[in-house]
């Protein structure tokens, strides 16, 4: 059993990077956790085939074939995604599915935020900065960027060829393209209290959680149950009224 050391500056959560910074991972919980949110809630009704992912290996040079980033999470339009075990990606491979995301979320951790925020350059001989790889290699028209530490919520969209910040206001960002739209939300999810990333319907409601479908479909059962008594008491009542004037009701 680990016993406690004598209380001295030991490093804390923070002074500890859970990760390699030259293999990143999931830093911490929230990047386990904001992803199926966002994954939970994307449900684009009408479109076209989607498929979303997080924390998996996006390859995209063909040349350099073991050249990969790792979304924290993101959106491709047009691909369908797996419908068995046996077709789910180990990876997402640029040259087989054809298609680049519409839209790449990253979460902010302290060992990858230069990084995110393309304040890092390119080293000699090392593949491109996930910055560059995301707006002049994948051209992904949509890059998202939230720091939950200072609830700071960011839209980079591609201008001509680079990425310009988009001003956004407490209704977040609405994407015309998918007809719905990412603010942050604050509530519980999976039992956390917090602010989170979440996509709104074109009524501004929050789209639901799968508890909060599973909910729903259970109020909307009790309710159909509720009125199917009802409506039998109401007959029953109704057929005592006729017994009591004599008419036998069929």
């Amino acid at each position: 059993m680990f016993s406690p050391l004598p209380p001295v500056n030991l490093p804390t959560m923070y002074d500890l990077p859970s990760e390699d910074p030259e293999e990143s991972g999931l830093p911490d919980e929230f990047h386990g956790l904001q992803p199926r949110l966002l994954t939970e809630t994307c449900l684009l009704l009408g479109q076209e085939p989607y498929f979303t992912a997080a924390d998996l290996n996006f390859y995209y040079d063909l040349e350099n074939t073991n050249w990969y980033k790792r979304p924290d999470w993101f959106l491709v339009m047009g691909v369908a995604a797996s419908r068995s075990q046996a077709e789910l990606r180990w990876s997402y491979v640029l040259w087989q599915e054809g298609v680049s995301p519409f839209l790449v979320v990253e979460l902010l951790s302290p060992g990858t935020e230069a990084e995110d925020l393309g304040q890092t350059l390119r080293v000699l001989g090392r593949p491109p900065t996930k910055w560059q790889v995301y707006e002049q290699v994948l051209a992904v028209p949509n890059y998202v960027i939230y720091d939950r530490t200072n609830n700071h919520f960011r839209l980079f969209q591609l201008r001509s060829g680079r990425y310009q910040e988009m001003s956004l206001g407490a209704e977040g960002v609405w994407l015309p393209e998918l007809a719905v739209g990412l603010r942050v939300w604050q509530g519980t999810y999976q039992g956390v209290d917090g602010q989170w990333l979440r996509w709104v319907d074109q009524q501004g409601q929050w789209i639901p959680t799968e508890a909060e479908r599973a909910e729903q479909e259970f109020q909307r059962a009790e309710q159909e149950s509720q009125r199917a008594e009802q409506e039998s008491q109401r007959a029953e009542r109704l057929a005592a009224q006729l017994r009591a004037l004599g008419i036998e009701a069929e």
